[in-house]
Parts: structure tokens; sequence; C-alpha cells
């Protein structure tokens, strides 16, 4: 996967954690608008994850894991422990890569596919939905127990690095993303919300 898709899953895998959802209405028929409202109450969040690469060529997938973090406004950082450390993260509009030893930095602004995505996760965590659905055609399945969000880019400029996306969610946490790219990988990724970092949460039971 190149920096460019890289960016792209990690906004996407970030770009949907949220709060607990609350009880009343959850058997309702989720719409596009009651997703985004139900996401859009950003608060800083980890998790871990799990991912699985499928690239043409190789017999098996490609696995990672490590964590994942949100800071509000516009701070995501993916830090791979396994198989080896690796660190992305997006401030703002700087993304900062570091792998082997080295630091590499540039500006979404460099990635225009990035950028519109970007710009386009914000919209929805905002609940301005006309951005979202100006580079994607949305669709939402389920209710605010179970949910899947499918997102088909509109734009050229995503539609030559993404396919489609589907994330899956129970409440308001994202429990596994699949990336479909143009040119035929795909990857999936679970993930695990650490609950104590939710306000009124109860620690997690360790096993």
């Amino acid at each position: 996967m190149n920096a460019c898709a890289r960016i792209l899953a990690l906004v996407l895998f970030l770009g949907t954690f949220g709060p607990p959802v609350q009880a009343q209405g959850q058997s309702a028929a989720l719409d596009v608008a009651g997703l985004a409202a139900l996401l859009g109450q950003r608060r800083e969040t980890q998790a871990r994850f799990v991912e699985e690469r499928f690239v043409a060529g190789l017999d098996q997938p490609l696995r990672a894991s490590g964590t994942l973090s949100f800071v509000p406004p516009s701070r995501f950082v993916r830090q791979t422990l396994l198989p080896r450390p690796e660190l992305l993260a997006i401030d703002g509009n700087q993304v900062t890569m570091q792998r082997g030893g080295r630091t590499r930095t540039m500006t979404l602004d460099s990635v225009p596919e990035a950028t519109a995505l970007l710009e386009a996760l914000r919209g929805a965590l905002t609940g301005d939905l006309a951005s979202l659905q100006r580079h994607y055609v949305v669709r939402v399945d389920g209710n605010a127990v179970r949910w899947r969000l499918s997102l088909s880019p509109r734009a050229e400029r995503i539609g030559t690095q993404v396919q489609r996306l589907e994330i899956e969610g129970q409440g308001a946490e994202l429990r596994s993303v699949e990336l479909q790219l143009a040119g035929g990988d795909r990857s999936t990724m679970s993930i695990e919300p650490l609950v104590a970092n939710l306000p009124g949460a109860a620690p997690a039971a360790r096993k």
C-alpha cells in the first residue's frame, strides 16, 4: 500500500470513532443524518487494531497490529507495533511518517486525493452531509445497535486510489473497515476500542 493509500486508510479508520450510543431509539433504522449525528460528537479516543492487507502476487496476507488515536479537532495517529514499528500521523494539514529510523513530513495539500477524503470525512464528523455526499455515494444500513456505512467515490481523484469502503460498527464504536483499492489490493481492519478511555464507561475486564 503506497503512502497516499495509507493516508486515506488512516483518515477513514479514525474518522468513525464516537461516544457510547444512548439506549433510546436503538432499534430504529439509521439513515445518513442519524449516523452523522451519532459519530459527530468528537472526543479523544484510543483503540487497538489488527489489519490484514491482501496484495496481488502474495500468497499470504500482510498482517499488522498496533494502536490508533484521535485527539480533537484534527490529530490522527496510527502507531504500528508489529511486525515492525511504524508511525503515521496527521495533525491538521501536516502528515508525518516514521519508519526504519527515518522520518518523512509532507502536507496534505501535496496529496490531493487524501485532502479530498479528509475534507469529506470532516464534513461527516461535523454533520455537514453535503460535503460527504459531494465526494461519495453514501449508503447506510442497519440501526444504532449495528450498522454499515458504504462509500463509493464520486470524484475521479479519489476513485483512482479507492474503489469502495465498507465500515461496520456497533453503537458508536467502529468494529471493522474494509478498504478496496482501485488496483485490486484490499485491506481489512478489526478494531477494539479501549473502553476505559470513554467518559462514564467502566474499565474493560482483563482476560
